[in-house]
């Protein structure tokens, strides 16, 4: 049996208006390619009729249609590492059903693979994101890059590329929280990254909001870097530092000067503001502690319902 030379992952959440214009340019366009390839559609807990339609596709294109179906919702990073866990290529390439990242750009991910590179970003160009996106998405790579020594120029950006031996690497950790493309570069040894088109999406609504793109970063530098709890380290320390020279300050005031109560307003915002650098130490100590538990207790990851495949 000849191996399957290219597997491509693709995660749906609630997509029932948009699958059908996957479907048209997806596979017309591995078509043109004129290599093995096979399609991991994961449902991701969907509530419309995203899962019947995939059923429907099956049927049509068994011979290279795979489809995984959860019987729950565990999130986009979740079904991505179900499909590196089902798939079967050589060559593997995750894309988000929305068709923001035409198909079509698929080509290029495996040039930039045969070329040497064993996991390969993408850069979306002209993106057509609002600014708030830009900006938001700009700093928050700044910072990420910062603290984990990841590059990423565009890590919202879900057309990449990966090789076996990657996709091996990232089966074998047991992790409950990870940012795959992280994951992907921390194991790659020579990492590439290529502009491909962007689109508006299709059909239907986007799944992601402010909060989620912070709650991602925010998940990223803490499952890949201790920086952030060092920084806040060497804060309390200057905190400390400065708080005990004040102290003496006052004393020194009360003693030279006598009893006053004009600072009362400014004793309280310092104190207010040291209540405010304990409270986010405490918050920042507890998401460490929180993926701590989150592992030990050993909870799978996902739970599959059925898994449709042709027998071989």
């Amino acid at each position: 049996m000849n191996p399957t030379e290219l597997s491509v992952i693709v995660p749906v959440y609630n997509e029932e208006q948009g699958l059908q214009t996957l479907f048209d340019r997806l596979y017309p366009a591995l078509d043109k390619l004129n290599i093995s390839y096979e399609i991991v559609f994961i449902n991701d807990g969907s509530r419309d009729r995203s899962a019947a339609i995939l059923r429907e596709q099956f049927q049509k294109r068994p011979d290279v249609t795979r489809v995984v179906l959860f019987n729950g919702n565990f999130g986009q990073h979740m079904a991505i590492m179900a499909g590196f866990e089902h798939c079967k290529g050589k060559r593997v390439v995750t894309l988000d059903a929305d068709l923001q990242n035409p198909p079509e750009e698929i080509g290029k991910l495996l040039a930039k693979l045969d070329e040497g590179h064993d996991y390969i970003g993408s850069i979306r160009k002209q993106r057509s994101d609002s600014w708030w996106r830009h900006v938001a998405s700009r700093a928050m790579n700044r910072l990420r890059e910062r603290i984990t020594r990841i590059k990423m120029t565009d890590q919202g950006c879900m057309l990449r590329a990966y090789s076996r031996d990657i996709i091996d690497a990232i089966n074998s950790c047991k992790e409950v929280n990870t940012f795959i493309p992280a994951l992907a570069y921390t194991f790659a040894q020579h990492p590439a990254e290529v502009v491909v088109e962007h689109e508006e999406r299709a059909e239907g609504e986007s799944k992601y909001s402010l909060y989620s793109l912070i709650r991602l970063n925010f998940d990223l530098m803490t499952g890949f870097s201790v920086v952030p709890l060092q920084i806040f380290s060497l804060v309390g320390i200057v905190v400390s530092i400065l708080s005990a020279l004040f102290v003496v300050f006052l004393l020194a005031r009360r003693i030279i000067v006598g009893p006053e109560a004009e600072g009362l307003f400014t004793l309280f915002a310092i104190a207010f503001f040291l209540i405010g650098i304990t409270l986010f130490g405490i918050g920042l100590l507890g998401e460490y502690i929180g993926r701590v538990y989150q592992q030990v207790r050993h909870r799978p990851r996902y739970l599959v319902q059925a898994v449709l495949e042709q027998e071989k």
